[in-house]
């Protein structure tokens, strides 16, 4: 299994997750064209963009635009373009399709019925992708190696991360992805937008404001340690959005911009100003949590303050939040987490 991939499921349990696999659908040759936007931005170029591996110049405005990795593609539908050719995702699909339900729902509205998706599970498809003739391809969430970015870059300007790998905010990827494409403002109207849209919902569902909580990962095959997202990766990000708290105990134990830290059992007593946790899993975490002798005594596991997450699910791709997954379930995940947040003392 692939290190992405391991990072994005997080219940493989190396936590090294979040990349994105591929399904198959070639392009037929056909262009798969950018639905441009009718409103042209005002980028002047070139454009520089400054990453993890030097800088990349983008001469004038990339009329084809494809995504690799995870959820990047989302930002590029999002702002109203049809990428050339994209990642299929690899964790929460409920067929053979390789979209999540967000994203075919976008494609669909934007009169796209036969996208090209790169099948790179395995590893990138650079022939796909250089087949699919890219003026820019967009990777701000994405976990590519130096070696990747060469070997991409013979075939378009790439766009990766600014720092590290799968370090990227959900607000980090729209700008990041937008510059990329010659749409720097549409992005930050979109970042506004969304931010709108969290905001309104969140004011709905007022029970979780404040409430100190957490996005882990628990393997209960095997409970010796445990891992928790940080504030700098898209699931600890969002819960701030939300109008949560980050709680002191595991804000101590960060020493660096990683996206998660993994914790010993022993240690669990970190988790004791934790009021509630969300995490991947099934229909006996709970029960496995609170069976344990040391994790069975932090304070919100033994009250079954948790918010479990069917693994493999829509819902548990959309941890890894964006603009278009945050609109499609965001009512879902806030009435998951106010139902438990009612229960805390």
């Amino acid at each position: 299994m692939n290190k992405s991939l391991l990072f994005l499921i997080t219940s493989i349990f190396v936590l090294v997750l979040a990349a994105c696999g591929n399904d198959s659908s070639t392009n037929n040759g056909s262009t798969a064209d950018v639905s441009t936007t009718e409103k042209e931005s005002n980028s002047e170029y070139p454009i520089v963009i400054k990453h993890a591996f030097g800088e990349t110049t983008i001469h004038e405005k990339p009329e084809r635009v494809a995504t690799i990795a995870w959820a990047n593609h989302d930002v590029v539908l999002a702002l109203g373009v049809v990428p050339v050719g994209f990642s299929a995702a690899n964790y929460g699909i409920q067929d053979d399709s390789g979209l999540l339900p967000w994203t075919a729902e976008k494609l669909k509205e934007l009169g796209e019925e036969n996208p090209t998706v790169y099948q790179d599970s395995d590893g990138l498809d650079f022939e796909a992708i250089s087949d699919s003739n890219p003026d820019v391809i967009l990777a701000a969430y994405s976990g590519i190696t130096q070696e990747e970015y060469e070997t991409l870059s013979l075939i378009a300007p790439v766009v990766p991360y600014e720092e590290t790998p799968w370090v990227a905010p959900w607000r980090d990827q729209v700008l990041l992805n937008a510059k990329g494409m010659g749409m720097e403002e549409e992005g930050k109207k979109l970042v506004a937008e969304t931010e709108k849209l969290i905001a309104d919902k969140a004011n709905e569902y007022s029970v979780i404001k404040g409430k100190k909580a957490a996005f882990g990962m628990f393997n209960i095959a095997d409970l010796s340690s445990f891992f928790i997202y940080t504030p700098a990766d898209p699931r600890g990000e969002f819960l701030l959005d939300l109008g949560m708290e980050y709680p002191e105990g595991i804000k101590k134990l960060i020493t660096d911009d990683s996206f998660y830290i993994q914790v010993s059992t022993e240690n669990a007593d970190v988790l004791n100003d934790t009021d509630l946790f969300i995490t991947y899993g099934t229909k006996d975490t709970l029960a496995a949590l609170q069976a344990d002798p040391i994790l069975g005594k932090v304070p919100a596991i033994a009250a079954g303050n948790i918010v479990v997450i069917e693994d493999n699910t829509p819902l548990a791709a959309a941890g890894n939040p964006n603009p278009l997954s945050i609109q499609y379930t965001i009512d879902e995940y806030l009435t998951l987490i106010a139902d438990v947040a009612t229960n805390v003392k």
